[in-house]
């Protein structure tokens, strides 16, 4: 049986790779945009530059193709072949 800090296939299809937004919300939002901003041009280096983690074009990354990738690999993860 599997509990909370083992979920099963369902509940990672539902779940994996996404925590609930400021609002409380539990869907995934949909992030219609196609640039992000940057709080400063060094912080926008590094982003290019993959020394960091974040968003930068969208055709590259952003929020709901990052918790795609997280929740495509939780179930891969997750199978037994």
């Amino acid at each position: 049986m599997t509990g909370y800090a083992d979920p099963g296939f369902d509940t990672l299809a539902l779940h994996a790779g996404a925590t609930p937004d400021a609002t409380g919300a539990r869907a995934v939002p949909i992030h219609l945009t196609t640039s992000f901003v940057f709080e400063s041009s060094d912080q926008a280096a590094s982003l290019f530059n993959l020394e960091r983690a974040g968003h930068v074009y969208s055709r590259i990354s952003n929020p709901t193709n990052a918790v795609l990738e997280q929740r495509v690999s939780a179930l891969v993860s997750n199978c037994i072949y």
